[in-house]
């Protein structure tokens, strides 16, 4: 039976709740905005609060007969072309570890990029799975990571055939993708499962000139946030499925044990509508994306003291295989400043927020709901910005370690080293101790060091001249780097 992608399940089933005049004696407590302050009801809205059902015993009855969120996941499985879907409301955070945990058990290993984001590390703590880094693939000279490369996949099979599968991250948020079928088929030869983050890839399955999508590239389990680079509310994620190499009812429980009890219908009425958005219109709502970041992507190129890092920075031997034009990663090296202070400077003149920055660019993301009125305030802003960069000058430096010394040895797992007994001790005395917590520049949040890693002095210099320059690192203890959580003496190996 073909799929009706006029259809919204949930978006529907919210209708009806409010056409019947349903009466709730049941949670939440607010009641369809009856007893929500006045103070509140003025911001958000009551549409926020009508939305805002139980998914059982409200949206849908008490057992599900309707199978309201049953219906809109199926939909969306036949949008991009996967078997099974999952939403999430506890985005992909959640949804990647429920991945992970659907195919290696406690002390079991897994391949991952080293490149992964934090929600990824958060999941090996709490697992217990030993992680095989796979090392991302350096660019020296622009001091980028791009995601790792097939090759280096094989290599660690090679030599750790016992790993249950393999977890990649693909786009990174600069934009840079993998070759997924490759690395798919690394894995497959083994009969071994791929995940891929493409937390921002929600957008790929829906046109033929962005990167590869997961499903299609024969991923068996993929992550996306539909709240990056769609039209969902944030923390709307979802994850899908295809093949039989992770069971589907494991990988359901695996969600189940990791998620609420209590989702938001407002987080799945918005991935509903954002599926029905992208069916009927999403090659010419991306057509016009593209477009307008090519066009956006030219006149940043005109402007004195920028480059726009595209496809010829990006792809080739040694770099990403695939390129998604939609972040425009800008480097500001240039101007004589650094990506934190431009990016402060841009929100407290023109009140623009901007993405991703470090210590030499800053992004914007472009997506559907972008146009020309945007585009032409954020090229404002930018041309501005080099016009007065000389006020922002000189910054501190950060000083950035190369790939011999970027990556420090892992002695213990994660999880013991983050449940360890611990101590804090000023940074200057942390060199060779083992870390005991992540140490996350945020956005894009890949962690620089790891629970279980020893510390380097190239790493903590990176690290504390990055604070200094305006890098934010929010989950250390103590997010200044002054002291550094590390393992108590006595405990590590």
């Amino acid at each position: 039976m073909q799929a009706n992608h006029h259809e919204a399940p949930v978006l529907d089933a919210l209708a009806a709740y409010k056409e019947k005049g349903e009466l709730g004696f049941s949670p939440p407590g607010h009641k369809q905005a009856r007893g929500a302050a006045p103070a509140v009801r003025a911001v958000l809205g009551d549409a926020v609060f009508f939305g805002d059902v139980l998914a059982t015993g409200g949206l849908d009855d008490r057992r599900g007969k309707s199978a309201v969120l049953q219906r809109a996941e199926n939909l969306m499985a036949d949008a991009v072309h996967a078997e099974h879907t999952f939403f999430s409301t506890c985005g992909s955070s959640l949804s990647v570890k429920a991945a992970m945990l659907s195919v290696a058990a406690p002390h079991q290993k897994l391949l991952v990029g080293r490149d992964a984001h934090k929600s990824v590390v958060a999941g090996l703590i709490l697992s217990g799975v030993e992680p095989v880094w796979v090392e991302p693939q350096w660019d020296t000279e622009r001091h980028l990571a791009h995601p790792p490369s097939a090759a280096s996949y094989e290599k660690a099979f090679e030599a750790h055939p016992e790993a249950r599968g393999a977890l990649v991250t693909s786009p990174t948020p600069y934009g840079s993708a993998a070759d997924l079928r490759a690395i798919a088929e690394v894995c497959h030869r083994r009969s071994k499962p791929l995940i891929v983050d493409e937390a921002w890839g929600a957008h790929l399955p829906f046109h033929e000139d962005l990167p590869s999508w997961a499903m299609d590239a024969g991923a068996d389990v993929c992550v996306t946030s539909v709240h990056k680079m769609g039209s969902g509310l944030e923390q709307g994620s979802v994850f899908h499925l295809q093949g039989d190499l992770v069971d589907h009812d494991t990988l359901a429980s695996r969600a189940d044990l990791l998620g609420t009890t209590s989702p938001s219908v407002l987080l799945y009425a918005g991935i509903d509508g954002w599926r029905r958005q992208m069916a009927l219109e999403g090659h010419d709502l991306m057509s016009h994306a593209l477009e307008l970041a090519a066009d956006v992507r030219q006149r940043i190129e005109e402007i004195d003291g920028m480059h726009v890092n595209g496809r010829d920075d990006f792809c080739g031997p040694g770099r990403a295989t695939e390129f998604d034009p939609l972040p425009v990663i800008i480097d500001i090296s240039e101007l004589g400043t650094n990506g934190y202070r431009a990016a402060d400077w841009i929100r407290t003149h023109h009140h623009i927020d901007m993405h991703l920055v470090d210590h030499r660019r800053i992004s914007a993301q472009f997506t559907h709901a972008d146009d020309r009125s945007t585009a032409d305030r954020l090229l404002t802003a930018l041309r501005e910005l080099s016009r007065q960069a000389h006020t922002l000058a000189p910054a501190p430096p950060v000083d950035v370690p190369g790939p011999d010394e970027l990556r420090p040895d892992q002695v213990c797992l994660p999880r013991d080293a983050y449940f360890s007994a611990t101590e804090d001790v000023p940074a200057e005395k942390a060199v060779g101790r083992i870390a005991a917590e992540m140490m996350t520049p945020y956005p894009p949040g890949i962690p620089a060091v790891l629970p279980g890693e020893r510390l380097t002095e190239p790493l903590l210099r990176y690290l504390r001249s990055g604070v200094e320059a305006g890098m934010n690192v929010p989950d250390p203890a103590d997010p200044t780097l002054g002291t550094v959580r590390v393992c108590a003496d006595g405990e590590g190996p």
